[in-house]
């Protein structure tokens, strides 16, 4: 018996998959950047949107994006100042937001223990109908800008001065960049959590940087990784009836560690291949040395 029969898995499927498309397709550009942990931070600030939309009886998810974006401006503004107080800021900014959120959760009039969890850690099995279309809504526009303004966002991405110097507006990109970080945060916060989401920004591109050579080719195999470890993390958590959300980033950190065991395997192999080849540069031919003197 298939457990996708039951509606609620086929809405934890299609909204992992979401997850699993748009975290890889945004965090290449903040593994390009060096900001793999960006995610990690605004999921904390991001914290404190879901408490102020429980707290004033409003949607969570639509305070999470909103509290989100405005924090990831805030983190954005002070690294572009790059002086090294911005790391204290930073650091009040990241534990502020997820102290702040655990604060208004306690004063609302939701305040168990499962309702804080499913949003630290996911929930996709609750997901319902209004959560899935935000989900989609959300993960479509995460999309079009990630993939219809690439070649700017890798401008700035590589270089941001040399970006500057060609006329591109390189604050503006960064701002949108960073909200468009914010958003993606919230679009996962059902399916992996807050205190989870920087893994499938993060892991499912280094996997991706393994095996490509390119901008382009990294992002396609990353979204395709990050799609099979939410297809795989759903199913597994269904059959074992394990944590959705943590059994996802298991399964993509999995595929990181076979990958990663996979090619020294074979770099291993392939030197050991051209230790065994005859010292005179003629090809092998897998006879002895003297042999193949004689045939040349």
């Amino acid at each position: 018996m298939s457990i996708f029969q039951y509606d609620f898995m086929v809405r934890a499927l299609i909204g992992a998959l979401v997850t699993g498309a748009t975290a890889p397709a945004l965090g290449t550009y903040l593994v390009q950047r060096r900001l793999a942990l960006i995610g990690d931070g605004i999921g904390h600030i991001a914290l404190t949107g879901v408490g102020l939309g429980l707290l004033t009886s409003t949607s969570p998810v639509l305070a999470a994006v909103l509290v989100s974006a405005a924090g990831a401006i805030a983190v954005e503004l002070v690294r572009e100042r790059g002086r090294t107080s911005g790391d204290i800021a930073l650091a009040l900014l990241f534990y502020g937001g997820i102290s702040g959120g655990v604060f208004l959760v306690g004063l609302s009039s939701d305040r168990t223990n499962a309702n804080l969890m499913a949003y630290l850690f996911g929930s996709p099995l609750t997901t319902s109908e209004q959560d899935l279309a935000v989900m989609a809504v959300l993960g479509a526009v995460v999309l079009a800008v990630t993939l219809l303004l690439r070649p700017w966002l890798f401008a700035i991405c590589h270089d941001e001065e040399y970006a500057r110097v060609s006329g591109l507006p390189v604050r503006a990109l960064n701002l949108l960049l960073a909200v468009t970080t914010a958003v993606t945060v919230t679009v996962a916060m059902r399916a992996v959590g807050l205190l989870l989401v920087s893994a499938l920004m993060v892991v499912p591109v280094a996997t991706a940087q393994q095996v490509t050579r390119g901008f382009r080719a990294t992002m396609a195999v990353a979204m395709a990784i990050g799609l099979l470890a939410a297809a795989g993390g759903i199913w597994a958590a269904g059959t074992y009836d394990t944590a959705p959300g943590a059994t996802i980033v298991l399964v993509a950190i999995g595929s990181f560690l076979v990958v990663a065991l996979g090619l020294a395997a074979w770099r291993t192999a392939t030197r050991a291949r051209t230790r065994r080849q005859p010292a005179t540069g003629q090809p092998s031919t897998g006879e002895p040395p003297d042999v193949v003197l004689t045939r040349w």
